[in-house]
């Protein structure tokens, strides 16, 4: 099994590399990037239509994630549009449930916010489950995904460099390079 995979791999890299070892040239992509220039953000939509007295929160911590990260994008889904995230209010606490690498449902839970938690480092936090990142708690308001254990008075909504890192891995960053984890199995996580 493990010859079949590494076999895979090597014939892959062998057909990837094979632009590189001709002499061709090879023309701008439509947006008239050169060659070797960072490839497109991973664009992941959500719909926030069910996320109630929350949505401006989550469309700043979907907001947050793009000014912090160049391979993947959150956008708001258009009408009639499937989502790859949904994102819900609910009485309890909040929580994401991903399916696979930028796919997912969150909910944003009343439960935190009534305890005095902010409501925009609630959503980019849950957000950031979705891209991939675990809980890191204990942990202090500098991480992101520390998420409750830094305690009420952490209003911190931005990913630290490490959490920036991590996403960029995930997906691929701008060298445009396959993700670097898949959620094999649909994965709850309750903060």
């Amino acid at each position: 099994m493990h010859v079949r995979t590494l076999t895979g791999h090597l014939a892959a890299a062998a057909l990837l590399s094979l632009p590189l070892l001709s002499a061709e040239a090879v023309a701008a992509g439509p947006s008239g990037d050169a060659p070797g220039s960072p490839a497109a953000a991973r664009v992941l939509t959500y719909d926030a239509s069910g996320s109630a007295e929350f949505r401006s929160a989550v469309d700043r911590g979907a907001a947050i994630w793009n000014e912090s990260v160049e391979g993947a994008e959150l956008r708001p889904a258009t009408a009639g549009q499937r989502a790859d995230i949904r994102v819900l209010a609910d009485d309890g606490w909040p929580r994401a449930l991903t399916t696979s690498l930028g796919n997912g449902t969150v909910w944003i839970g009343r439960q935190a916010v009534n305890e005095g938690y902010n409501t925009v480092r609630i959503s980019s936090h849950e957000l950031g489950h979705i891209l991939g990142l675990p809980d890191r708690k204990p942990g202090p308001c500098s991480s992101l995904m520390s998420g409750s254990s830094a305690g009420v008075p952490c209003t911190n909504p931005y990913p630290n460099a490490a959490e920036k890192a991590e996403v960029e891995g995930n997906f691929g960053g701008a060298a445009g390079s396959p993700p670097a984890i898949a959620a094999p199995a649909p994965v709850l996580i309750e903060d």
